[in-house]
């Protein structure tokens, strides 16, 4: 019973509950009915209400429209309240137009005061309503200008709408209200239309006006038009000038309409007087000096980041090239902003593409975001910076240097140097459309002398200046060429900035520099960005020069001043290289390095092509070679650096010994070298006479790397198919591998061609003709790689250009197709650079961007650039057409050619070897030395055998004969006889291996069994078995051996030997 009623009571209680729950639910449901009808109604009733509104709104302007009557400025300004009330962007943008050109209409009313908009502020109730309607009204037209685009035409009649608005409230000058009595009301006013202005300014009004700039200006054509310029530069002009051109409102203008790229530019094309308001508020010396404190400087370049800083610059240098009164009071401080934005864009500047950098067209790769719809205004920028190496500004910057005399007229001592050919009387043209003027009179060679201080103002000024062109530089990496193009464009800059340098510090020159690149000192730091901006810009100069510029006509820079420059560069880079400097090169150091360097190796590389230095002038005699040879061997990094950098301070005879070093070593270290434990692998090959080429060509090609360079052994047969006689000690080898040289390089074969001239060789363009020509060309360069390797020399006379090929200078930067193009075709170089000389119109010549080739009775059109055939040559683009004419003849022809042959060059001999060597001095390691064989050389080295000896008859006969009797060719043939090489070994008789040797002999070939006592005895005597008269001097060029009999007269020694060397029958000739 008692849980029963305990349960019953458990129900009534849940049931209670429930009852509760639903009553207050219920509540709830009513109290949210209640609220959502009211609100509801609430936005019916605001709909109703805003649709009453804007119909009252449009009746309003419906009845203004029509011009039933003008309205009162009281009526515009309650409707205007009412609007703004219930104001929509999107649903209202009509309607606020049409109360812009209300109120815009009731301003141009005449003598009726009632109805100006503007008479409200008079207005003691409405005044303060009144300025709050109008600053909401223009901060609407300010939000309508950021969306808009002036590109449309419907955009920029309302570009212009709201402008006229800004424009004409925020400036008392058109308000009539104001005429007449009106006039003491001003004072007033112009307290009102500061506050609206204010107001604006905090509401972000610059940043609205950048982006409205932005969308017009920053596209190659600019779509606002001259009005609206001047409008938008009117009001950014107002708040900087009402403040008193305050520190807060220079740094707005300067970071939101400075920074709008090219603004200056269009300034100056569309709306010229505004320029001239900003001359007349002296802008530009106020730019400069709030930049030229460094804080500020940084704050704004951080606030605009790399692009826009760029446009910044750009516009400042474009107001500079306009002010040059300005421009010459503050250089300093000009300098010095520019230095400092350049240097803040230049820590961002990439050398390479990453996830982290972005690409820009004239700063190259960027880390820092890049704005992309900046990039249509890029040309226009990059005119406005090009003001800064414009003559203009360089001549204002430089004018201390410039104002410097070359002393003229006084009587020089030349300099043990080559003649310099007479002026050239061809009109003087310059490769970018200047006539280069040379004066007649000699100036005083400028040398070193020193004596100027180094913290004088004079020298920080010149230095600072360097600095900007150098950061300039550093950061353009787009327009370098640009830049130094500029530069160089002044013939007087580079000498007096020279002389300059030579002036500096006690000594002068040398020394200093040397001191600063010890000091990490700011001033030696500015002092060497001076040396490598000089080094930059006159290696660039005397890059794009070609010879009769530099030769000849010598622009810029006398030979003479050339020789005494070079002889600064190598020994600063000597230094540089030897005291341990470069070893520990970072940075800045490294880049002068490379600059210094860069500029010493184009002169040294010209002086090889045509001398202009004297004798030894780039050796340096402290540098013993016995001293550089131990480092090597200790592996010192100077020692190895001085030998990839500047090799030309070592004698050319050393470094011959030390390339043959290089190869002994390899031979050791590949195991081709007999030692006492092991033989060298030998390859033998035997090879037909008659068929010597495809013979080699099919038993070499296949050897590998390893087996080349080793020893291969050679057996002749005759065509009879008989082996000739004789042991191969590598003399029959040597003599193979000079006939097939002899053969491969014939121009008859159509591998190779020779230039026009002096007849030296090249690939011939047209060898693709032969089957396998590329694998033709590998074999080729294997054979010539092996002769070098094995220090064979041979009578192969290389064109300059494919020498310079084979040592990989064309990968250069600094090489220059054109100034080799004279080594392939002296006459086609004179046509190219009268193109370039061409006073008139080059259109007019009917030229084209290509090359017609006669190819086997063919006309071949070759294009120089994609589509060349249809683009004429204009003065224009006449340079590229040079340059790209001399790549085409001298690499692109015959491109797969070299590098076949390169490639087989490179498996025998490896290009750091040869890299120490020029192209004329690589021609001596393969042809050995042009000069006529030195015969106490060779007797001096020679070795008697059979009873000869040096004072001997029958030698002293043959010695007279070789020098007084035989002609220089006969002496060649008479050293091809018994070496089978008709040039003498580059270091001499002393290399000769085996040594030269002459044995006197009594039988013929086929009957000498070697020397025995009795005929070493007969020979020593001069005792005959019989007259040997009938019988020919004979040789085994495998042991450099010459036999020859013991004759009677000289005369029958005459000529028998005159005989004997002049039949080439090899090993057969007895």
């Amino acid at each position: 019973m008692f849980s029963a009623s305990q349960s019953s009571k458990a129900q009534f209680l849940d049931k209670a509950r429930q009852a509760r729950e639903e009553r207050r639910e219920l509540k709830e449901r009513e109290r949210a009915a209640v609220q959502i009808q009211a609100l509801i109604r609430r936005f019916l009733c605001r709909c109703h209400l805003q649709r009453e509104i804007r119909k009252e709104v449009e009746d309003f302007f419906g009845a203004n429209e029509s011009g039933s009557s003008k309205r009162s400025a009281l009526s515009i300004f309650r409707i205007a309240r009412k609007l703004l009330f219930v104001f929509n962007h999107k649903e209202d943008k009509e309607r606020f137009e049409k109360l812009c050109r209300c109120i815009l209409n009731s301003m141009d009313v005449e003598n009726e005061p009632k109805v100006w908009y503007v008479s409200l502020a008079l207005s003691k109730d409405l005044t303060l309503l009144w300025i709050k309607q109008i600053k909401d009204i223009l901060w609407f037209c300010c939000e309508f200008l950021k969306q808009l685009k002036p590109d449309i035409l419907q955009d920029s009649r309302l570009v212009n709408l709201h402008l006229t608005m800004l424009v004409t409230f925020t400036d008392t000058s058109t308000w009539k209200i104001l005429r007449g009595k009106g006039e003491t009301l001003r004072p007033a006013m112009n307290h009102i239309c500061a506050n609206i202005m204010g107001h604006l300014n905090q509401k972000g009004f610059y940043s609205v006006l950048q982006i409205l700039l932005t969308n017009g200006l920053a596209r190659s054509r600019p779509s606002l038009s001259k009005g609206s310029l001047t409008a938008v530069f009117s009001l950014a002009l107002r708040p900087v000038v009402a403040a008193q051109f305050s520190d807060n409102l220079l740094r707005s203008f300067l970071i939101h309409i400075m920074s709008v790229p090219a603004i200056m530019t269009h300034l100056a094309t569309l709306t010229p007087e505004r320029l001239v308001v900003v001359e007349s508020h002296d802008l530009f010396r106020k730019f400069i000096l709030y930049l030229s404190r460094e804080a500020q400087c940084r704050d704004v370049c951080v606030c605009l980041e790399g692009s826009h800083t760029l446009c910044l610059l750009g516009n400042l240098v474009y107001l500079g090239s306009l002010n040059d009164k300005v421009l010459e009071e503050e250089t300093a401080h000009f300098v010095g902003v520019l230095i400092h934005m350049l240097s803040y864009c230049q820590k961002y500047v990439s050398q390479k593409k990453s996830n982290l950098t972005h690409w820009h067209p004239v700063l190259g790769w960027f880390s820092q975001t890049v704005d992309y719809g900046l990039n249509e205004s890029m040309p226009l920028l990059t005119k406005q910076l090009q003001h800064l190496w414009g003559v203009h500004m360089i001549r204002i910057l430089f004018s201390d240097v410039l104002s410097k005399k070359l002393l003229e007229n006084q009587e020089i001592a030349p300099l043990p140097t080559q003649p310099v050919s007479p002026q050239n009387s061809l009109p003087m043209k310059n490769l970018f459309k200047r006539a280069f003027q040379k004066s007649a009179s000699v100036r005083n060679i400028l040398k070193p002398v020193g004596g100027k201080r180094v913290d004088s103002a004079e020298v920080q000024k010149v230095c600072s200046i360097c600095v900007l062109y150098q950061t300039t530089l550093t950061t353009l990496t787009q327009i370098r060429l640009q830049i130094l193009t500029g530069l160089t464009y002044l013939d007087d800059l580079l000498p007096k900035l020279w002389a300059f340098i030579c002036e500096l510090g006690p000594q002068g020159g040398l020394k200093l520099f040397l001191e600063c690149l010890n000091n990490d000192t700011e001033e030696s730091k500015r002092l060497l960005a001076m040396l490598m901006l000089f080094c930059d810009c006159s290696r660039h100069l005397i890059t794009i020069l070609d010879d009769i510029e530099v030769y000849e006509e010598q622009i810029s820079f006398k030979l003479e001043e050339l020789v005494t420059i070079s002889s600064f560069l190598n020994s600063f880079v000597f230094k540089m290289i030897w005291d341990g400097i470069v070893e520990n090169a970072r940075g800045e150091t490294l880049e002068l390095f490379h600059s210094v360097h860069g500029w010493l190796m184009v002169l040294y590389e010209r002086d090889c092509r045509r001398r202009f230095a004297p004798e030894d002038h780039w050796l340096r005699k402290d540098l013993k070679p016995s001293v550089l040879f131990q480092e090597l061997d200790k592996d010192k990094k100077r020692a190895q650096l001085l030998l990839q950098y500047i090799p030309h301070v070592i004698p050319h005879k050393n470094r011959v010994l030390l390339f043959r070093n290089m190869v002994t070593k390899e031979k050791e270290k590949l195991g081709l070298v007999e030692t006492s434990s092991a033989s060298p692998h030998v390859t033998h090959i035997t090879i037909r006479r008659s068929r010597m080429l495809e013979d080699g060509y099919e038993q070499l090609r296949q050897l590998s790397q390893n087996a080349m360079k080793g020893v291969i052994r050679v057996k002749f047969v005759n065509d009879l198919g008989v082996d000739e006689a004789g042991i191969d000690q590598d003399g029959v080898f040597k003599e193979f591998l000079e006939e097939i040289i002899k053969k491969v390089f014939d121009p008859a074969l159509n591998l190779f061609k020779t230039t026009s001239g002096d007849e030296r060789l090249y690939p011939s363009p047209t060898s693709y003709i032969h089957e396998n020509y590329l694998q033709l060309f590998e074999f080729v360069g294997k054979m010539l790689g092996k002769a070098v390797y094995e220090g064979i020399v041979v009578d192969v006379p290389f064109a300059s250009f494919f020498l310079s090929q084979l040592l990989g200078h064309h990968h250069s930067v600094f090489y220059s197709s054109v100034d080799e193009l004279p080594s392939l075709d002296s006459e086609f170089y004179k046509n190219l650079t009268s193109i370039k000389r061409y006073d008139g119109d080059i259109s007019d010549l009917g030229l084209t961007l290509s090359y017609d080739e006669d190819v086997m009775g063919q006309l071949v059109c070759h294009e120089l650039v994609p589509g060349g055939k249809t683009i004429p040559v204009t003065n224009e683009n006449k340079i590229s057409y040079i340059h790209l004419m001399a790549h085409f003849r001298m690499h692109t022809q015959i491109k797969s050619q070299t590098a076949a042959l390169i490639s087989g060059f490179r498996s025998i001999i490896k290009p750091e070897w040869i890299r120490m060597f020029s192209a004329p001095e690589l021609q001596r390691l393969i042809s050995g030395d042009n000069a006529e064989i030195d015969l106490e050389d060779l007797k001096k080295h020679t070795v008697y055998y059979g009873g000869f000896h040096g004072s001997h008859r029958v030698i002293i006969w043959l010695w007279d004969i070789l020098a007084n009797d035989f002609s220089p060719e006969e002496r060649a043939m008479f050293l091809k006889f018994v070496t089978s090489c008709s040039r003498p070994p580059l270091l001499g008789f002393a290399y000769l291996k085996p040594p030269f040797s002459i044995r006197c002999v009594e039988v013929s070939d086929d009957q000498d069994t070697g020397d025995t006592l009795g005929s070493v005895l007969r020979g020593f005597f001069t005792i005959r078995k019989k007259e040997p008269g009938g019988r020919l001097p004979t040789s085994s060029t495998c042991f450099n051996l010459l036999k020859l009999p013991n004759y009677s007269k000289k005369s029958i020694l005459r000529e028998k030997l005159r005989y004997a060397i002049s039949m080439n029958t090899g090993f057969e000739l007895s």
